[in-house]
């Protein structure tokens, strides 16, 4: 009975299969290359999936994208290239066993002339240790590998993989592509979709980009066949709202960082607190969106309004203590502090030079006037003679040359490049200055004090030809 019972279940199974109805967006796949919408840059007669189709010739590839914009469909037209089978594997549940079976009937198909091509879906999700077992298969022509992957395969695939195959970026589609979508699915149903314009374009934005998601609410909206045409309010009640497409550990997370920083950077106070709001609202923890914005408060500001950096700390202390919803004024706040501040990375760059020179010359000591002498044989050795204590001097400054002697004098390092903004302004007249100080004493023996009368501030500077600043 039991072997009865596993003898009929395909026919089963085949028989409820022919009359499940197939979901919209499956039946709408396009069958063909050039159904695909919104890929022109990739299939088109200059793109390099056009060129496989020109020349007939599938090489291994991954294609990159986000969600529902067609990597399946364009996997499985790329098969129909080629002479040879189609093997569809998920990287969620196929192992090396599956590998492993796909290479043997890869052989036996060689056999008769015929080709393999393996689409692994979410391949970003093998190991490091399974990505290599492709390597041999792919490199002898065994296997035609398209992979394909919603997060960036630079951070997620192996490097020799990645050398062996091209990988090919898709768009996420706009507005145009998805329209082409609802357009193909009032021709499958032969009505148009009961929505107003209004409603059709808020559809188009529910869709998200994702070409898969929007068809999925365009076949709700018919199975719901509402009598009058849905406004907005009364799509809103269908379709609810859709999840935000982020993942906290993938490259979504990444990309809105990125975005934040570079408004932060550009002094863009509105894009800053978009994607600020768009990381909270994700479900993004809020340390990581504060540390990215004091992060910025040091290297995009820095000491062009050095209170940049304790503001955000002032207000990330204050949001700690508030909570969210309520502190989530004290976000903005530091958002738009950095954000408007003016901008400067000389700081930020000047300890990056610092760290490359002590890494070039760091077996050079200390002159002996910078290092104290403790001991009296220290003191007959030299150690700290010639030093001059800086508050003894008018301005609080004794012109110390305190570097090592193959840096000092002419081959001093400018470390330090304090931009003409803000508060660096000053600073850069004060290291105007005492630089034309330093050299003056190094190179006439002649003191500040016997130059400038004792008070005299220090930022009427006088720049290395001796003009008033």
């Amino acid at each position: 009975m039991s072997t009865s019972r596993t003898k009929s279940q395909p026919a089963e199974s085949s028989l409820f299969a022919a009359t499940t109805p197939k979901p919209l967006a499956d039946t709408l796949r396009p069958q063909r290359l050039e159904d695909v919408v919104g890929q022109d840059d990739a299939i088109g007669p200059r793109g390099p999936i056009g060129r496989m189709i020109r020349t007939q010739k599938v090489t291994s590839c991954i294609l990159w994208a986000p969600p529902g914009v067609g990597k399946t469909t364009i996997a499985q037209a790329l098969a129909s290239l080629v002479d040879g089978a189609f093997v569809k594997l998920s990287a969620v549940s196929a192992g090396a066993a599956d590998l492993d079976r796909t290479v043997t009937e890869a052989r036996a198909r060689q056999q008769t002339g015929k080709r393999t091509v393996l689409f692994l879906d979410e391949c970003h999700r093998w190991s490091k240790s399974q990505q290599d077992r492709l390597l041999p298969h792919i490199e002898s022509g065994l296997i035609t590998f398209v992979g394909a992957t919603t997060e960036n395969p630079s951070f997620e695939m192996n490097r020799a993989l990645l050398s062996r195959v091209r990988v090919i970026k898709l768009k996420a589609l706009d507005a145009a592509a998805m329209e082409q979508l609802i357009v193909r699915a009032e021709t499958h149903y032969g009505r148009p979709l009961p929505v107003t314009a209004e409603a059709r374009a808020l559809l188009r934005d529910f869709g998200g980009q994702d070409g898969r998601y929007l068809l999925t609410l365009v076949e709700e909206i018919y199975d719901e066949d509402p009598a009058e045409p849905l406004d907005e309010a009364g799509l809103k009640d269908i379709v609810r709202q859709r999840p935000p497409a982020y993942d906290r550990k993938g490259d979504a997370a990444y990309g809105l960082l990125s975005a934040l920083h570079k408004t932060l950077r550009g002094s863009d106070a509105d894009g800053a607190l978009y994607w600020a709001a768009r990381m909270i609202n994700a479900g993004e923890a809020a340390e990581t969106v504060w540390r990215e914005v004091l992060k910025c408060a040091a290297e995009e500001v820095g000491l062009a309004d050095p209170q940049a950096v304790p503001q955000v700390i002032a207000c990330w202390d204050a949001f700690d203590r508030m909570g969210f919803p309520e502190g989530g004024m004290f976000l903005g706040q530091a958002v738009i502090y950095v954000a408007t501040a003016p901008k400067s990375a000389a700081s930020y760059l000047a300890f990056g030079e610092a760290l490359r020179l002590a890494e070039e010359t760091g077996h050079l000591d200390p002159p002996l006037n910078a290092q104290n002498a403790p001991t009296a044989l220290m003191q007959t050795l030299g150690y700290k003679e010639g030093y001059r204590w800086d508050h003894e001097f008018p301005h609080a400054f004794a012109a110390n040359e305190l570097l090592p002697e193959a840096l000092s004098g002419a081959a001093r390092p400018q470390l330090y490049r304090p931009n003409p903004r803000g508060n660096e302004r000053q600073v850069a007249q004060r290291m105007a200055w005492w630089d034309w100080a330093r050299r003056h004493y190094q190179e006439t023996g002649t003191h500040l004090d016997q130059l400038k009368p004792a008070g005299e501030d220090p930022e009427r500077a006088r720049s290395s030809d001796g003009q008033s600043t």
